[in-house]
């Protein structure tokens, strides 16, 4: 039986041109690209480390790849997050790319699926002076008498570094005051407040051969935001 080759007028292969040409449109058109696009894209940020987080849509398939942008707000251009290209992580550790906390920053993110690229989302503007929270400080308990002990205060850091490597400690860049609960038999007894430039509380007047309890938290003077209790630290007077 001979072979039919099928002959197309050149209307018809304008006519197949254009469908796959459609076909091609509505696979990635507008409407399905925010569909797949990320969603709550927003900062959030510990004693200075500003993480960008975001949240995908439930339609959204597997093995998806974000990429990630940021700038400082008025900048025109945008720079890719060079360790954020095509991640599968649903955040990224902006840090370092916004390391002035005096500085306003965006980001945005996108992500790559089967179906080609999303549109682009983009976060709040993005503040760290403002918006990050804090860690509790770090404390040491000593007796340093019958009746009184002595409370070593050690203010949270930052995953920034000095010009001696080692990581900055938040009250560098931000002003904090520390609250010292004191308690017995988880009876709060005193309550104690210091500025971010002392490093020790003394606390006398206790009764002696008593167990006492102590935690403490940072406060944000200018919001009045207080962070979590750190854990207790206990201590036998003599």
């Amino acid at each position: 039986m001979p072979f039919n080759m099928l002959t197309l007028t050149g209307h018809q292969c304008l006519d197949i041109v254009f469908a796959i040409s459609l076909l091609c449109w509505v696979e990635c058109s507008p409407t399905q690209q925010e569909e797949m696009a990320p969603t709550e894209v927003q900062f959030q940020s510990l004693d200075f480390r500003n993480v960008l987080h975001w949240k995908h849509q439930h339609k959204a398939s597997k093995n998806l790849k974000y990429f990630v942008q940021h700038k400082i707000h008025g900048d025109k251009e945008w720079s890719n997050s060079k360790h954020c290209q095509g991640i599968q992580t649903l955040q990224c550790d902006l840090t370092q790319e916004t390391s002035d906390p005096r500085e306003w920053y965006y980001a945005r993110v996108r992500l790559l699926s089967s179906q080609g690229f999303s549109s682009w989302v983009l976060s709040h503007r993005f503040y760290p002076q403002w918006e990050t929270n804090f860690s509790p400080p770090q404390i040491k308990v000593t007796v340093a008498g019958g009746h009184t002990v002595k409370v070593q205060i050690k203010p949270p850091r930052t995953p920034l570094r000095g010009h001696n490597g080692n990581r900055i400690r938040v009250t560098k860049l931000h002003k904090l005051t520390f609250r010292i609960f004191l308690m017995h038999n988880d009876v709060e007894e005193e309550v104690h407040e210091t500025d971010s430039c002392s490093k020790e509380l003394v606390i006398e007047g206790l009764r002696p051969k008593t167990t006492y309890c102590l935690q403490a938290l940072s406060v944000t003077p200018r919001s009045g935001r207080i962070s979590s209790r750190s854990p207790r630290t206990c201590i036998t007077t003599h």
